[in-house]
Formats: structure tokens, sequence, C-alpha cells
């Protein structure tokens, strides 16, 4: 399968494995000379709560894409995507982050998905919610999980 699209999908947790995310995207995306999508997607409190941190004006309209450009974790794979000469492009979306996630991957047309998690046990998956088991079972292509070790 020939990949021309990737979407690599960055949240508040994924901080710590930011390394990892951009290595897993490089993997696949570089031999394929794929576009890379990097987003991040906020739920309606976070994303009031970064704009607030992040000083923006308050006579601006502020976008997802710019507040998205401004994160950390953004920044820092932005920096290593840079390195490689790797093309991409930077989304910030609103939602729900799971279906937010499953829709940009659909906006996009993208051939991968690559997001990250947590390890997590048995009684944690029954009694919690899954961003990324929600992507996994809903995206329109591969998903590509990539996981800390830290575990619930």
């Amino acid at each position: 399968m020939q990949l021309d699209s990737v979407l690599l999908a960055v949240g508040p947790g994924d901080a710590d494995r930011r390394d990892d995310l951009a290595a897993a995207v490089l993997e696949v995306a570089t031999p394929a000379d794929a576009t890379v999508t990097l987003a991040h997607v906020f739920t309606q409190e976070e994303y009031e709560e970064v704009i607030d941190r992040l000083e923006f004006d308050d006579d601006a309209e502020i976008e997802p894409d710019s507040v998205a450009e401004r994160h950390a974790t953004i920044r820092d794979i932005q920096s290593e995507f840079d390195e490689y000469g790797l093309e991409y492009d930077i989304r910030g979306a609103v939602g729900d982050h799971g279906d937010t996630i499953v829709s940009l991957a659909e906006e996009v047309d993208a051939d991968r998905v690559v997001v990250g998690g947590r390890r997590r046990s048995p009684t944690g998956k029954a009694v919690f919610g899954s961003t990324a088991q929600e992507v996994l079972l809903s995206a329109p292509c591969p998903v590509t999980f990539v996981r800390s070790d830290d575990s619930f």
C-alpha cells in the first residue's frame, strides 16, 4: 500500500512520548515521501485553558490551527521533522479526542494514523474510555499505536 498521507494526532498526554511518535511517523512517511498532517486535538476545556496560558491577544479571532502551532509538543515534533526535511502541515481541532481524530483522518484522506497512549490494565480498559481504542476501531485506515511504558 502506497502511503501518500499520514496523520499524527497528539494530545495533552503525549509530551513524554513525542520522540517515539516522531520516530514512528518518520519510519513510515520518509521512505514513501508522504505528506504528514501534525494535529493537536483539544477538548473545549483544554482549548480554553491553552488559549489563556498562551496569552493570545484578546481582540484576535483565534483559530485552532494557530493554537496547535504554538503548543510545545507540536513544536518539538516539528523540529524533528524539519531535521529530516519531511513535508508536513499543522492542524488544530476542538472536540472529543477520538471522534475528532477519526474526522481529521477522513478530511486529510490519511493512509495511516499514528496515535499515542499508555499501557492499561484490563480493569482500566473496562472502566475508562480510550482515545486510542476509539481511533483503532473507527479510523478509515491502518493505525499505528505508540505506547508509553507507564502502567495504569
